[in-house]
């Protein structure tokens, strides 16, 4: 993946970090981020492997049940191999999290360590690099969602158990003017019960942003070629998809292409009547090139929920479940399970209120 990174980043963003950062050199087997504890730093693997595990504390006998019926063993599972370029570490720079996996060296490798604190300065400050590194994170941790996926098997599709609502993230971290030009460039379309959205293996024409009503994802599992199979939708062939998600108001689809270059992997139809705010992709493109504090915001609430997924993945399996019930000190700067801050009960609020001003807006309109 070291061409992410060389992609989406400036020689002025690279050389803040070779500047903030310090290069270390680590030997086969260093633990740079131990699961349940929190994490200093951003890691930046310059050369080298590193592997990410998941394990459950012994005395936690919902997490054994879990192992047991997984196959999977208490000391540890691994979900992803990673590679020059890649970066871990990035959660405490979305949400404050302890960590939910253990990376570890798997051969000598030369890592770039960047301060936590002056990283999060730096994004506050440079709409410019927030907005290039929050898109470099979120194509990281897209290709690592497939990546596990791959890794832990097909039943493991748990997209469906999010840890957060889409709505919570997309309308408290966008300002108001995100909004509104959403909503003028935007339009309403209606759907019917049946109706489908977009095709697996197709190409997405534009942002979606389901206002009302409901609507389900489902992945093909045929195996066969993607253009075969893209094209057999076309001619309305029998295709066995299995279900992994139901939508509903707030959330968003059609975000892959501005992650990943591949078509997306899922269809989504509508169960019941539904209404969608439709975004035209090349405008958002358009949006996302001139407007650098839009882009930020934008590729941070993407950033978020493809972290939010694979927290999904990890905690849907029995593993990664940090709370301070398995020995662990509370810290307020820290977010545990089932734990409802302040913070969050506002982004509740602030994001149902700029919710129900798009509704009127439109209906408006």
């Amino acid at each position: 993946m070291t061409e992410v990174l060389l992609k989406e980043l400036t020689n002025s963003d690279i050389d803040w970090m070779l500047a903030t950062g310090r290069r270390e050199e680590i030997d086969s087997g260093t633990i740079l981020i131990r699961q349940g504890e929190p994490v200093e730093a951003l890691y930046i693997l310059l050369d080298g492997a590193l592997a990410v595990s998941i394990a459950q504390a012994n005395d936690n006998p919902i997490g054994r049940a879990f192992a047991a019926l997984e196959g999977g063993e208490l000391s540890g599972r691994e979900i992803a191999r990673l590679t020059n370029g890649e970066v871990v570490g990035e959660m405490p720079f979305l949400e404050s999290y302890l960590s939910s996996t253990t990376v570890k060296a798997t051969k000598r490798s030369l890592i770039l360590v960047i301060p936590q604190q002056e990283l999060i300065e730096k994004l506050r400050s440079d709409e410019n690099f927030a907005a290039h590194l929050y898109r470099s994170i979120a194509v990281l941790l897209a290709h690592r969602l497939e990546q596990m996926v791959n890794q832990l098997g097909n039943r493991t599709m748990v997209l469906c158990q999010p840890q957060i609502r889409e709505i919570l993230f997309t309308f408290s971290e966008l300002s108001d003017s995100d909004i509104g030009w959403m909503i003028a460039t935007g339009s309403s379309v209606r759907l019917s019960k049946g109706e489908v959205l977009f095709h697996s293996g197709r190409p997405v024409d534009a942002l979606y942003i389901l206002l009302d009503g409901k609507m389900v994802a489902s992945v093909s599992e045929d195996e066969n070629n993607p253009l075969t199979r893209a094209f057999s939708n076309l001619e309305q062939s029998t295709t066995i998809e299995r279900e992994f998600a139901q939508l509903s108001r707030g959330d968003i689809v059609g975000e892959t292409p501005f992650v990943d270059a591949n078509p997306p992997a899922m269809t989504v139809k509508a169960v019941e009547d539904a209404i969608v705010l439709s975004i035209p992709r090349r405008k958002l493109a358009a949006k996302l090139l001139s407007d650098m504090g839009f882009a930020a915001r934008f590729y941070r609430v993407l950033a978020i929920l493809l972290a939010d997924k694979q927290q999904g993945i990890i905690n849907r399996l029995g593993y990664g479940r940090i709370t301070y019930s398995s020995g662990q000190s509370l810290d307020e700067r820290l977010t545990y399970e089932d734990e409802l801050s302040s913070s969050f009960l506002a982004q509740v609020t602030l994001a149902g209120t700029r919710f129900d001003w798009m509704l009127k807006q439109i209906r408006g309109n």
